[in-house]
């Protein structure tokens, strides 16, 4: 079950992991763009350095006058509105198609959601929470694409939803580019359970509509299919619709595996189920049994390996690695070796 991921094509705030450009003129970190950056291509961009507020810079924030939205620089009284929004415009015009945005949360230019926004420039509470100003332009023109800011994706399951979305519209990106209709049979087939995950009712349109792939211009299908292949990505897929999958793939096993190593992974899928484990366990498991039997109807399933494993990888400050953990014992014996003791 070797996977070669197509590179997805990805816009990203400049100040977050690329360069100190934010306004006091620091970097924001985040691990999830620092390994994206091996896998994907990034396209940094930063609107506020863009229309020539400079680095480090004063704020701004937006105001709301007579139930007008505008951009500005409070220490200056500067109006920015018209230079950010013909900024975002030329730029999202000129962008090459793209899978996805990673923008900088809380920013009254790119932050995605949450937003204050201020009744006044001068110190006063906020009246409201929207999208920032290229944002806003952003969620317009790509309602369909996988968005985040990079503190969402510290969440692991927002962070797994998007990795899938964006690897699985580069895959079919790289399809479009053929306009050729039987690329597309492969793409619905390897993409089935994924899909089933996401939004049943979806996946089977979807499926009808490649079954009858020849009635339908070339441009068409492939514009038909996108439209509903981001609307069933855009869905959280519910841990039901999750173990409806694990289950259809077990199935496949049936036959195969000895009884303790099917009640084995039927207590995985209970513990799933349960919340007491993640989806990766019993996934994990099932994709080891494809691995081992060499099951062609599932060899090729993304659903078991959206993205690299790369990016699957767990923090440091979580990983059963040990050392910390050992040396920072407070009893006289911390420095020994795990799994030594002392007799008496």
């Amino acid at each position: 079950m070797v996977r070669d991921y197509p590179r997805p094509r990805i816009v990203i705030s400049r100040c977050i992991e690329f360069d100190p450009c934010r306004y006091d003129g620091s970097k924001i970190p985040s691990p999830t763009v620092v390994r994206l950056k091996a896998h994907a291509d990034c396209m940094p961009v930063c609107p506020e350095v863009e229309i020539g507020l400079g680095i480090p810079r004063a704020t701004v924030r937006i105001v709301r006058i007579d139930g007008v939205d505008h951009l500005i620089q409070p220490a200056t009284g500067r109006d920015v509105t018209s230079e950010m929004t013909g900024f975002a415009s030329r730029f999202l015009d000129s962008l090459p198609p793209v899978d996805g945005f990673v923008l900088k949360g809380g920013s009254p230019t790119s932050g995605a959601s949450g937003v204050r926004v201020y009744p006044s420039a001068e110190k006063s509470q906020a009246i409201e929470r929207t999208a920032g100003f290229f944002a806003r332009e952003v969620l317009k023109r790509f309602p369909g694409l996988p968005i985040e800011d990079e503190l969402r994706l510290n969440n692991a399951r927002i962070r797994d939803h998007f990795l899938t979305g964006i690897f699985t519209l580069a895959a079919f990106r790289a399809i479009e580019n053929q306009q050729d209709r039987e690329p597309l049979v492969q793409f619905h087939a390897a993409n089935k359970y994924l899909l089933m995950a996401c939004h049943q009712q979806l996946m089977r349109e979807m499926g009808r509509l490649v079954a009858s792939r020849a009635k339908t211009e070339k441009e068409e299908l492939y514009a038909r299919y996108r439209r509903m292949l981001c609307a069933a990505l855009a869905q959280v897929p519910r841990y039901t619709n999750n173990i409806n999958v694990l289950h259809h793939t077990m199935g496949y096993f049936s036959n195969r595996v000895s009884g303790e190593e099917k009640a084995y992974c039927l207590r995985l899928i209970d513990r799933y189920r349960d919340g007491h484990a993640t989806l990766a366990e019993p996934r994990d498991l099932l994709r080891s049994w494809v691995i081992r039997f060499q099951e062609p109807g599932l060899l090729d399933q993304t659903f078991f390996a959206p993205y690299p494993v790369e990016l699957a990888d767990l923090p440091e400050d979580i990983t059963d690695r040990g050392r910390d953990v050992w040396k920072s014992r407070n009893a006289p014996n911390a420095r020994e070796k795990p799994g030594t003791f002392k007799k008496g």
